[in-house]
């Protein structure tokens, strides 16, 4: 089969241009066979990618056998903002029940990383990746250590891993894209009563090793911070 990609730009919705990035996987035996679709887009949140690239998919169903991807692509840019607007409806009747059933089961992680060479793409990747998922916490810079606090619902923090260690976010020495390979995850655990629960998620520098320890003891994880960090610095 053959794979090819195509970026359009719908217009006229929630007032800006939304960019979509089609990945379109045409089988040997297709259009007997629907096609592959990824949907990728900046302006819009994982949960709506997933949406649009399942609506397509719908419509595919709907051409079998005949070629079908110059009207798909036509369909989702007349289509786009109502399957945006049902997601958003169907996530705001969601998010009562969601917060109500995994309020006891708060998890938080903390990771390490070795280093960020494209540093400014690495933070707002990092920082979508906290919003679409609903965490909060910390990214913390302190001299040459750099952690990732995170709270939320255990599955989206695994959700998390799973992008942080297989999404291309950093460039490697010869500036080329690449998978994050030196993480390392420090703490994974079930936050407790004791623990503070952050409300935002918030990029941070500290000057002196003591800012970062007032970051955790405010949050009430001074044993996370003795444990974990100091070792960092040998």
């Amino acid at each position: 089969g053959i794979t090819f990609r195509i970026q359009i730009s719908v217009k006229e919705v929630l007032d800006t241009d939304v960019v979509l990035k089609l990945l379109f996987h045409l089988p040997v035996n297709y259009p007997s066979t629907l096609p592959d679709i990824s949907v990728s887009s900046d302006q819009l949140t994982r949960t709506q990618c997933m949406d649009v690239k399942d609506k397509l998919l719908e419509q595919a169903k709907k051409h079998l056998p005949e070629p079908m991807v110059h009207d798909l692509i036509l369909w989702i840019q007349q289509h786009l903002k109502y399957v945006i607007k049902q997601s958003a409806t169907v996530c705001n009747e969601n998010t009562l029940s969601k917060a109500t059933s995994t309020e006891d089961g708060i998890w938080m992680l903390l990771l390490h990383l070795d280093h960020m060479r494209a540093k400014a793409k690495y933070v707002k990747t990092v920082e979508k990746w906290a919003s679409d998922l609903r965490l909060t916490g910390r990214l913390m810079f302190m001299g040459k250590i750099i952690l990732i606090l995170l709270q939320g619902d255990r599955s989206n923090i695994k959700e998390y891993l799973i992008l942080q260690k297989t999404s291309k976010v950093d460039v490697d020495s010869s500036g080329k894209k690449c998978k994050e390979k030196m993480i390392s995850v420090l703490c994974e655990a079930k936050v407790q009563s004791q623990h503070k629960r952050f409300q935002t998620f918030e990029v941070k520098e500290y000057s002196t090793l003591d800012g970062l320890q007032r970051e955790f003891e405010t949050a009430g994880l001074t044993t996370l911070f003795s444990e974990f960090v100091p070792p960092l610095l040998k």
